[in-house]
């Protein structure tokens, strides 16, 4: 295996806490297109894997990895009123506004990334629009070369459209890339490109779910840094 010089971030869960940021989401998007009927808004909650009362996700969510389109797919026989591109446009419209932790602060943990000679990029399976807003509120954008979202014109993950797409931009082998994920769909895609797959735990997702599908597993993206130091240092 070669040294490392190109890292790809999934979004959601990764860079940002996935509770906090989506769980937000799904409550006010249900209540907004709901009229606050708090009895459809729960049958409608639970068809994608949202718990409206509790506020919070089932494991196995639709949400969690899928795109805006693989969640309008569910939502789609709930409004009919909508057609399915008024929907997504919904789920983006709420999406840009919905809360946003970052799991370490971003810019500084960025830049050290940038110094050390690293490509950056950003693949989600939420649209780009949201995306571009959610790295801007941090602050981040102009630290990564290369920003997809599943409506970018690359697919989403697991396929690995995003995931090639960064290769080219940035001329790397894919090999030299390592994608960082919190679900296995990021893990697969990473497969299928030729990349590194690193799992992190700041989503949904166990590390016995994603540990057969990674070549490691780290509590959080902080700890990346001396994690790619001594990948590199045994191959160079």
């Amino acid at each position: 295996m070669t040294v490392i010089k190109g890292i790809l971030f999934d979004k959601d869960g990764t860079l940002f806490d996935f509770a906090t940021t989506w769980e937000a989401w799904a409550y006010a998007f249900l209540t907004r297109l709901t009229n606050q009927d708090t009895a459809r808004a729960t049958t409608i909650g639970a068809a994608i894997g949202f718990d409206y009362g509790a506020k919070n996700f089932a494991a196995d969510s639709v949400v969690i990895a899928g795109t805006p389109k693989d969640v309008v797919l569910v939502l789609d026989q709930y409004f009919p009123e909508y057609s399915q591109q008024a929907l997504i446009d919904l789920i983006n419209e709420e999406a840009g506004s919905a809360p946003q932790i970052e799991v370490t602060p971003l810019v500084p943990f960025l830049t050290g990334l940038r110094a050390q000679g690293l490509h950056l990029g950003v693949a989600t399976n939420d649209a780009e629009e949201p995306a571009l807003a959610h790295l801007d509120s941090a602050g981040a954008t102009h630290l990564f070369d290369f920003v997809a979202g599943f409506d970018s014109g690359f697919g989403g993950k697991p396929e690995p459209g995003q995931l090639i797409g960064f290769a080219e931009h940035v001329a790397l082998d894919p090999a030299a890339i390592a994608m960082i994920g919190d679900s296995t769909h990021d893990l697969l895609a990473a497969k299928a490109a030729g990349m590194l797959g690193v799992g992190v735990l700041t989503g949904m997702a166990k590390a016995d779910d994603l540990a057969p599908f990674a070549d490691v597993v780290l509590p959080d993206i902080s700890h990346l840094p001396d994690w790619i130091a001594d990948w590199n240092a045994q191959r160079s």
